[in-house]
Formats: C-alpha cells, structure tokens, sequence
C-alpha cells in the first residue's frame, strides 16, 4: 500500500491590522490634546488668582548666562496692580497697544499693517497685542514658528476669556523682560530710578515702555537719542490715553 503524501501549506504572511493600529494612534492623539486643554485651562484658572513666579523667558535667560559665562542676574518681584503706577500703565498701552482696552486679545488692523510692512521689507513691531505678549510669555517659548503662533492665539483666548483685561495687565507688568536680569515693575523701578513700581512719573513710566522692544540692548536712564524720541513720543501718546478704566 503506498504512502500517501500530503503536500506541505505554504505559509501565509500575517497581515498586520492596519485599522487597529490607526485606531490606536487616534485614541492615544485624544488623549494627549485632552490632557493637554485640561493642563492648559488648569494653568490659566491657577494664574488668574497665583502670582506667576517664573516664566519660560526668565530660564532662557539664566540658561543663556550660564552658557555664555556671564554673570548671572536676576531680579523679579511681583506687585498687586494697585501698587504699580497707573502711569506705566499708560505708558506700555500708549507704546505697545492702543486698543488694549477695546480689543478681544487681537489687533488685526495692527497685524495687517505690521504685514504689509514686512512685505516691504521695512521693520516695524510686530503687532501683538499686551494680551498675546502676556500669553506668550507666561505659557510659551520665543520664536516665530506656526507652532508657537497657533498656540499663542488658544492661550490669548483663554486669558481673554478667564483673566478679563485688568488682570491680563497685571500679569504684563509683573513679568515681562525690562532689563537685563530684571522682570516686571517692582525690579524695574529699583532698577532704573532706584524707587518703588507706585511712584513712577509719567517720564519715567515712559522711559521703561521705550526699551521693551529690547531691553538688553536699551537703558531707560542716560538714554541714546533713540530711546529718548521714543520717551517723548510716549508722553505725548500718553496724555491722550485718558484715565484707564477696565472692563468688569
């Protein structure tokens, strides 16, 4: 009787689930972007009532120090709004946003001109609002990539939305750079005039909102021409701001 031989499978190549992976992509994209709007919301409620101690710029900038070998300077004290002079105040919307008061956390009307200028080639501010400033700052990092834009846009609407203007303000003028090592009105008022943040004169209040743009590279005290144009040019602008009231 003869053997019977029963001819071998070939083995067939195991496809992999591609719909299963792809599901598992998305569910772990959810949670991410989930996790990230609960973080994100949680932070702006925090600092709505918390001083914000730090910011990413002030690590930068210790970073770059240390790197470099420079001397590490830095000097940060944070002050309620009432204690900060209504003349800076004025001074940083007549300088860096005229239509703080008004606006919902954008200026397009700024934006268009800011990009039409730059089609030109000329170099003009940028823009941004005290409220995208403020929101850069305190959640994000410095550049110019899509990335940071979009995201400087979703903080600008919550901190609109959560912190209202006065608010927005007083986190402005406690943490922005305004001189080397020196972040917000406190430091800066010791800094510059040797005095507190609440009796600034108008003068003064203007010579710290005409170094923002770059205040490494600029003094408020013992000025270049430049700056002091600028000081000028803020005074005046300033005197038609009228008293600062915020909305409710």
């Amino acid at each position: 009787m003869g053997t019977r031989i029963t001819p071998k499978k070939s083995k067939q190549p195991v496809k992999k689930n591609t719909s299963s992976i792809g599901s598992k992509i998305s569910r772990f994209l959810l949670k991410v972007l989930l996790w990230f709007f609960g973080l994100s919301l949680f932070f702006v409620v925090f600092f709505k009532f918390v001083p914000v101690p730090f910011t990413p710029l002030m690590v930068i900038r210790v970073i770059e120090n240390k790197v470099a070998g420079k001397e590490v300077f830095f000097s940060h004290d944070w002050e309620p709004i009432e204690n900060i002079s209504m003349n800076l105040q004025k001074a940083v919307i007549a300088s860096e946003d005229g239509t703080f008061l008004t606006h919902n956390g954008f200026d397009f009307v700024a934006m268009q001109k800011a990009y039409k200028s730059n089609e030109r080639g000329r170099r003009i501010k940028g823009g941004s609002t005290i409220s995208q400033q403020t929101a850069k700052n305190v959640f994000l990092w410095q550049g110019r990539s899509y990335l940071r834009k979009g995201l400087e846009a979703y903080f600008t609407v919550l901190i609109e939305l959560i912190w209202g203007k006065e608010r927005i303000m007083e986190v402005y003028l406690n943490s922005i750079e305004m001189g080397n090592g020196v972040y917000g009105a406190q430091a800066a008022a010791e800094h510059w005039y040797r005095k507190g943040a609440s009796s600034m004169t108008p003068k003064q209040a203007a010579g710290i909102a005409a170094i923002l743009p770059n205040p490494r590279k600029y003094s408020a005290t013992s000025s270049s021409t430049y700056i002091n144009n600028r000081k000028a040019k803020i005074v005046r602008i300033m005197r038609t701001v009228g008293k600062v009231n915020y909305p409710k």
